[in-house]
């Protein structure tokens, strides 16, 4: 019979020290910003950059702060989306028995590795990005599209008018973030014992149905929590785009400090929704592979 324990979240007086330590930086920070830097604080103005109201319509709306964040959204769910297919992919053809396919996912992972993200970015965006975008005819899609797949796209995308320059970013971030998911697909594969192939083979199972129906469930419980490491990196990482005029979260709030000349502000402001978003998608993948320890069980 199986038992199983709760552990209590308790406070200790590390823990309040930790904590008392950080308000007291947060404090000095703050003081040598209005004393030394000569800093004037003025947080009535980061509401207006939030949402604002449309007399137009005579309702509120979210305003650059809050578009930002829902771009950066966008970009981190359809980027896991198509680094996941990536890193899949290239994941079993780093275990394949063809040489062909194991040096090619070989190469493609110790490029992304040994290139930094900045100039991968960058190389990117504008060799490979901007060759793709007109090929796959974005650009005439968006032109030709009816007003209700503009909404759609609108809803799941972003604005249509900029979708060219949004594929483009999502296609950085996917190859960048598919080989990191590769390496963890591969690891998962080959932490499964050896014993499995041998018990499959002297069955009769040939070598892809095995992958399929013995090795792959039982690595999906291996990869799930650092996979949820990788897609929480991957919104944090998702504003490396900025640099190349996308309009997430990062890109708007440096547009808003600029012109507000409030960038105290703004720039916490801005840590404090990555923070929200990051620490609330932490919190939901420990329940998810809690759940899962349990069904294990």
């Amino acid at each position: 019979m199986a038992v199983t324990t709760t552990a209590k979240l308790r406070l200790t007086w590390l823990d309040t020290a930790i904590l008392g330590a950080l308000a007291l930086a947060v404090a000095y920070v703050a003081y040598r910003a209005g004393t030394v830097l000569n800093y004037r604080w003025n947080w009535a103005v980061v509401p207006t950059y939030l949402v604002k109201f449309d007399a137009a319509s005579g309702s509120w709306g979210a305003n650059l702060l809050l578009q930002g964040l829902f771009a950066t959204i966008r970009l981190a769910i359809w980027g896991t989306i198509f680094a996941a297919m990536i890193g899949v992919a290239m994941g079993l053809c780093r275990v394949s028995q063809d040489l062909f396919l194991r040096l090619i996912s070989r190469t493609y992972v110790e490029i992304i590795r040994n290139v930094p993200p900045l100039v991968f970015v960058f190389v990117v965006y504008f060799f490979l990005a901007n060759q793709i975008t007109p090929l796959l005819g974005v650009d005439a899609f968006v032109r030709r599209a009816s007003p209700e797949t503009l909404a759609l796209l609108d809803f799941l995308c972003g604005n249509p008018r900029l979708l060219p320059a949004f594929v483009s970013a999502l296609i950085c971030l996917a190859l960048f973030e598919g080989a990191y998911i590769t390496e963890i697909v591969r690891a998962g594969i080959q932490a499964i014992d050896k014993g499995q192939w041998e018990a499959s083979a002297s069955l009769g199972l040939a070598r892809l149905p095995t992958l399929r129906l013995v090795i792959l469930p039982q690595a999906i419980q291996r990869v799930v929590p650092p996979l949820a490491g990788q897609f929480i990196s991957l919104v944090k990482d998702s504003s490396i785009v900025s640099l190349i005029s996308i309009q997430e979260m990062t890109y708007l709030g440096n547009e808003v400090a600029a012109s507000t000349s409030r960038v105290f502000e703004v720039w916490i402001t801005i840590s404090a929704m990555y923070f929200v978003v990051c620490f609330g998608l932490s919190l939901a993948f420990s329940r998810l592979e809690r759940h899962m320890q349990r069904a294990i069980r």
